[in-house]
C-alpha cells in the first residue's frame, strides 16, 4: 500500500511541474521585425476597400499578398483631425507575431479644427505565417 501511495504523490508531482510549465504563458521574443508604414497611396488597392468598410469603427486587421504581411490598425471616428498613431513593437515569438501601437492627440492647434477624422495604420513587414496578436 505505501507504495502505491509513493508511486501516486510522485505521479502527482510530476503532473503539477508539467503542468505549471505547460500554462505558463511568458513569451520569448525571437527577433525585431522590420516594417514600413505605408502611405495611403502605397496601400494595395484591394486592402484600402476594406479599410474604408472598416474605418468608423475601432478595427484590427491582416492581409497577406503571399509576399508580404499587412498588419492593420484603425481607431475609428474621432472629432478632429491631426492624429498620428506610434508602432511601439513589432516581434516574432515561436508562436505569434506581436504588434503594439498608440493613437496620439492632435495638438492644440490641431484642435480647433472640428473636421472628422478616421486615423488608422498599415504596417508592411514580411510575409511569415503565423497569427498576429496585437496588444
Amino acid at each position: 500500500m505505501k507504495k502505491i501511495v509513493c508511486g501516486l504523490l510522485t505521479l502527482l508531482s510530476v503532473l503539477c511541474i508539467s503542468g505549471c510549465t505547460l500554462l505558463s504563458d511568458e513569451r520569448v521574443k525571437l527577433r525585431d521585425l522590420d516594417f514600413t508604414v505605408l502611405s495611403q497611396e502605397k496601400i494595395p488597392e484591394e486592402l484600402m476597400e476594406i479599410i474604408e468598410e472598416k474605418k468608423s469603427e475601432p478595427f484590427q486587421l491582416t492581409y497577406s499578398d503571399n509576399e508580404n504581411l499587412y498588419i492593420c490598425i484603425g481607431y475609428g471616428r474621432q472629432q478632429t483631425g491631426g492624429y498620428s498613431i506610434a508602432v511601439n513593437e513589432l516581434y516574432l515569438t515561436d508562436t505569434a507575431i506581436y504588434v503594439s501601437a498608440s493613437l496620439l492627440g492632435p495638438g492644440q492647434e490641431e484642435k480647433s479644427n472640428q473636421t472628422a477624422s478616421y486615423p488608422f495604420i498599415v504596417i508592411k513587414t514580411e510575409y511569415l505565417d503565423q497569427t498576429v496578436m496585437f496588444e
